[in-house]
């Protein structure tokens, strides 16, 4: 990482990616946590800060955390699957058949919609 202060939203993101990279989770976490403040909406951070709990095996910040990704999107299919993998880490298994579903049947959709754009092939 260069040796300049984050500046932006966009900044403290890639911060935050460089952070994970290197498996620093919690400076990780401050990175994405900073862009949010910045940005409450950059769901590429709230996806990165979800990821970065569930390495910590925080599963309970994952949770909320895909779940803010979801009231920006309701069909967001990596929030659906991150939420998926977290309540199956807790061992809660029908929460996390049920997110995973939800997942599937909206990849579906995208996959539908997909073919009809490119005029049903595929």
């Amino acid at each position: 990482m260069n040796s300049q202060a984050p500046q932006n939203a966009e900044d403290h993101y890639y911060a935050g990616i460089d952070f994970f990279g290197d498996g620093k989770l919690p400076e990780a976490i401050a990175e994405y946590t900073r862009a949010l403040e910045l940005d409450p909406k950059f769901s590429d951070a709230l996806h990165g800060l979800a990821q970065a709990y569930h390495a910590q095996q925080d599963f309970d910040r994952t949770i909320e955390t895909a779940r803010r990704i979801l009231a920006l999107d309701p069909d967001d299919i990596l929030a659906w699957t991150t939420i998926s993998r977290a309540y199956q880490r807790k061992g809660m298994v029908p929460e996390a058949e049920e997110a995973g579903n939800k997942a599937r049947i909206l990849g579906w959709k995208q996959q539908l919609k997909e073919q009809k754009a490119s005029g049903g092939k595929g």
